[in-house]
């Protein structure tokens, strides 16, 4: 899956066509028409309503896509903003890495095309997290 150009149309429809989920199914779950469907398909972007009841008809969370290209590709932030969010009363998880960014980076590790020095550097994983995901793999 390519993590930095996201079409999320052709993702939700790749999905909705695993899972055979039923035109008539997706009309009445989403209160529109087929037409209406076949063009949220083509759509490279699409309203975050509309893609958290594709994400709950589906079972899937689309939104972790755009996390990964956020954890890949968003500029690095400075230490005193990190500060801010920590005084602030949001709660992170502790694993923010999908399957999807995992896998994407261990490819990167094991074709050659990076060495695991340049993956920390780059993409900011910790060293401890990145060896973890070298032994189980």
């Amino acid at each position: 899956m390519n993590l930095k150009v996201i079409h999320i149309g052709s993702l939700v429809k790749a999905k909705a066509e695993e899972l055979r989920i039923s035109p008539e199914r997706i009309t009445n779950f989403l209160n529109c028409t087929e037409d209406e469907i076949e063009a949220m398909y083509e759509q490279e972007y699409m309203d975050t309503d509309k893609l958290l009841r594709w994400s709950k008809l589906l079972r899937y969370d689309f939104f972790r896509i755009y996390t990964g290209h956020l954890i890949l590709y968003a500029p690095p932030s400075k230490t005193d903003r990190v500060i801010k969010i920590r005084d602030s009363h949001l709660e992170f998880r502790k694993s923010i890495y999908t399957e999807e960014v995992k896998i994407f980076i261990l490819d990167k590790i094991i074709t050659g095309q990076m060495t695991v020095a340049e993956v920390i550097t780059k993409y900011k994983i910790p060293k401890t997290t990145l060896y973890k995901w070298i032994k189980k793999a």
